[in-house]
């Protein structure tokens, strides 16, 4: 494409976002699919200071990026207050979300049409991978503790994160 093409092109970017205390391999299935369908892919981890994580925001952070690494049009903030500011100070058009359960459903679909009503964000809803369909940081974290095996359920940095976190009690 020669610069006088690519001039009118607009970059195509998109949000996943969460609390990631840790990713997993749900968490990496919905952003490596997203990385596929736009240019630039925000995961936007979000800070609630009414809950103590497993993980500070930071390790968090380098976590995510360690792990998305390879996707090279991944970019990893942390974010607090409203997604839809976060998205309008970045241009982001479009908020993706995986959906594990109908149960999912009906949440997401309450926030979808609220930051579409607050700001015009799309939010698009990709259906999780069958493997996955089950999967929550709380329960990697909860079997995690009792001493369960959780090795395929996130990617080796996180699992070597999270026995080192969870040894120092």
């Amino acid at each position: 494409m020669t610069g006088s093409e690519s001039e009118g092109a607009q970059v195509r970017r998109a949000v996943c976002p969460g609390s990631f205390d840790p990713i997993t391999n749900g968490h990496l299935d919905i952003i490596a699919r997203a990385s596929r369908l736009y240019d630039e892919v925000y995961v936007a981890v979000m800070i609630n200071k009414a809950k103590k994580g497993l993980f500070e925001i930071e390790e968090r952070i380098e976590l995510i990026r360690h792990v998305t690494a390879e996707y090279g049009n991944v970019r990893v903030e942390a974010f607090h207050g409203l997604l839809v500011d976060f998205c309008k100070q970045r241009d982001i058009p479009a908020i993706v979300k995986g959906l594990r359960a109908v149960s999912d459903f009906d949440y997401e679909l309450q926030m979808a049409q609220m930051n579409n009503g607050l700001s015009g964000v799309e939010t698009l809803f990709v259906p999780t991978n069958p493997t996955y369909s089950f999967l929550s940081s709380s329960l990697v974290k909860e079997v995690a503790q009792w001493g369960g095996d959780v090795s395929h359920l996130v990617p080796p940095a996180v699992l070597e994160a999270l026995g080192r976190r969870l040894r120092q009690g």
